[in-house]
């Protein structure tokens, strides 16, 4: 396992590797040279044949112009199968883009293979897999592609928090319509 900045290290190396773990996304904060076509290309060209790149995008949205809209589009232009599941319990995404996505029981044999010696970490990664195998959906782009001349990730990513604040200042605004002000701070505090 290295860990490094994704491009410049893949960049240096010619070594090809059968799992390429994007991990490099934060909220808003994604670096745009690891979003974009050529970024992916170059992942896909350290796989092996059977390889395949993980990546976790750290907000899940909905929204058909947002964040995780182009990146997965950005994907799907560069890989032939591509495929999403939400992490329950928070608001991650991961993906997951390959020649061949696996079948259910090679996912399963992943996880007796990770090596760990705290058993909680195994039981999560057995529970992720097994809620996984339910959820996992092929991903079709839309059209969406980011590049390293155009990757307006900061403003995308600013787009998506918008929205969770939007979306969780609904709850007080419904009520402090229905109950008032007194109600919401009481709530609050």
């Amino acid at each position: 396992m290295t860990t490094y900045d994704g491009r410049a290290y893949l960049a240096a190396v010619d070594s090809k590797y059968d799992v390429i773990m994007v991990d490099a996304y934060q909220d808003i904060t994604i670096p745009f040279q690891m979003s974009s076509a050529e970024f992916f290309k170059m992942v896909r060209s350290h796989l092996t044949p059977e390889g395949i790149m993980v990546v976790n995008m750290n907000l899940r949205s909905e929204a058909k112009d947002g964040i995780n809209t182009y990146l997965s589009d950005t994907i799907s232009s560069v890989f032939p199968q591509v495929r999403t599941v939400d992490v329950s319990g928070n608001t991650n995404r991961i993906l997951f883009a390959g020649e061949n996505i696996p079948q259910w029981s090679s996912f399963a044999k992943a996880t007796d293979l990770c090596v760990t010696d705290d058993p909680e970490k195994k039981t999560a990664l057995t529970r992720f897999f097994g809620e996984m195998r339910f959820d996992l959906r092929a991903y079709e782009g839309t059209g969406y592609i980011l590049t390293d001349d155009k990757a307006p990730v900061e403003l995308l990513g600013m787009r998506a928090i918008d929205r969770l604040v939007s979306d969780e200042l609904a709850v007080y605004r419904q009520m402090y319509n229905e109950k008032g002000i007194r109600y919401v701070l009481d709530e609050l505090l």
